[in-house]
């Protein structure tokens, strides 16, 4: 027998405050047409002083292990997807499981920039269909706004912070049908932050943490590698384009999610957008969009949804789910 990884339940959490296009015009050179004509983002959500990417994914991993009706307890996994970990270690995912109370079982952190749900979420299917792992949470949260150089125009009106959540169980009914996971690490200077622990917290412009992109060249890699990984999930899949119900991608510019979909040959009205409202919340992307079509009732059970993601590294992933 076959044993599948099936998404029981999802969550999400977004901070209070929200920041938007026209607040932005009073503290930097941009418009708010700029921005909606470039990227699609009106607004986004950006954590309050002290509110950290541990507070968020909590709260989104709460709410989906009570939708579940499961047990902290009851999981043997708990892998979170972030590149804005609240400490250095140990892992926010070990902070995550205390909170939660369900110390013991396995709880690891994944940096893969913007795919790191998509990876984390690969992970976690592969545990399940080997028989180590029964029940996983897995979600995906960042706060990309503490890093965003605010008096860089080009990048500090495209992040925003955010978290998402699923639950999965092991079952013998199709759930997650395919992952892809790909990274190319010659292309890291394409969109990268300049400082760490080993190199040292000051670049050698003495900056600190920052988001350094350029952003035409990461749009051309990131449509023409989201064309290649379309194709590849539907064959991993063994479906066509047709079998397609929703597109649930990541959220960082409305045009790279039309030409994803038009590559599917699938109307944008099958395609989950948010990036108006949340803006690229990096990790926290996808499992925050689909939370937000669980819940306006969009997706259904039984439905086939492509998830995929494109982010520093560069990385990219996706996954074909029978949800």
């Amino acid at each position: 027998m076959t044993t599948y990884a099936r998404i029981v339940a999802t969550g999400s959490a977004l901070p209070a405050r929200v920041v938007t296009n026209a607040d932005l015009e009073k503290v930097v050179d941009t418009s708010d047409e700029w921005i909606r004509t470039r990227t699609g983002i009106r607004e986004r959500h950006v954590a309050a002083e002290g509110e950290t990417t541990g507070d968020l994914a909590f709260r989104a991993g709460q709410q989906a292990l009570k939708d579940a009706g499961v047990k902290a307890s009851d999981l043997d996994m708990v892998v979170l997807g972030t590149t804005t970990p609240d400490i250095i270690f140990p892992a926010t995912a070990c902070l995550i499981q205390n909170r939660l109370g369900a110390n013991g079982c396995m709880a690891f952190d994944v940096n893969a920039a913007c795919s790191g749900f998509m990876y984390a979420l690969g992970i976690a299917n592969n545990f399940i269909r080997t028989g180590q792992v029964k029940r996983a949470l897995v979600m995906g949260a960042e706060t990309l706004t503490r890093m965003v150089d605010w008096e860089d125009r080009q990048t500090c009106v495209l992040f925003g912070d955010g978290a998402g959540a699923v639950v999965l169980e092991a079952t013998d009914a199709p759930g997650i049908l395919a992952t892809c996971l790909h990274a190319d690490g010659g292309y890291k200077d394409l969109l990268y932050n300049p400082v760490g622990v080993s190199v040292g917290f000051k670049d050698e412009k003495n900056h600190g943490v920052r988001i350094n992109m350029k952003g035409r060249e990461v749009f051309k890699i990131a449509v023409k590698t989201l064309d290649a990984l379309v194709g590849e999930t539907l064959t991993a899949a063994g479906m066509q384009e047709t079998d397609v119900d929703w597109l649930i991608p990541h959220q960082a510019n409305l045009r790279i999610i039309e030409a994803t979909a038009k590559r599917l040959g699938i109307s944008m009205e099958r395609v989950i957008v948010t990036v108006d409202k949340h803006a690229n919340t990096s990790s926290g992307s996808v499992p925050l969009a689909l939370d937000t079509a669980v819940r306006s009732g969009k997706v259904r059970r039984g439905q086939n949804l492509l998830l995929e993601a494109f982010g520093g590294g560069l990385t990219w992933a996706s996954a074909m789910i029978r949800y």
